[in-house]
């Protein structure tokens, strides 16, 4: 079982990060959508993860609040790489052992950068995030896949 983000973080760039990310409902369907994703490095274990950032009040944050497990897929063209693991929720809503307002600022922009993203006015980013109480999203990957010829 792999757990390398290498196919991943150069499939997801390919097409400016877009990715689209499963949670679990309570019912037990699948809720998907489409966002911006990157791999960068989990601010407290060190490790690569897959991130993102979710607004507040939706329907995968409230998913990932009850089940923490979901699958993110990146693909261009016919190539395709998906990392399955366990959610790490990191925001106003979601407070994380270590992280305080300030850590959350840039790991917001961190995870944004990471998914391709670039900003003229990161105060107003940062007030925006503040405003609609967007929490990272933080994927440790328990298992990759997918089709990627290299």
């Amino acid at each position: 079982m792999s757990r390398d983000l290498a196919a991943f973080t150069r499939i997801a760039a390919m097409d400016h990060g877009l990715c689209v990310v499963n949670t679990v409902r309570v019912d037990g369907t699948i809720q998907s959508s489409v966002v911006n994703a990157g791999v960068l490095v989990h601010p407290t274990s060190g490790d690569q993860a897959v991130g993102l950032v979710a607004v507040g009040g939706s329907a995968k944050l409230a998913n990932l609040r009850k089940q923490r497990r979901l699958s993110v897929v990146a693909r261009s063209g016919w190539q395709w790489a998906t990392v399955e693991g366990d959610a790490d929720l990191i925001g106003p809503d979601d407070p994380w052992p270590g992280i305080d307002a300030e850590a959350l600022r840039q790991l917001l922009r961190e995870v944004f950068t990471a998914a391709g993203g670039t900003h003229d006015d990161w105060e107003e980013y940062d007030r925006t995030m503040a405003v609609e109480r967007r929490t990272a999203v933080l994927v440790t990957p328990v298992r990759t896949y997918g089709v990627s010829p290299e």
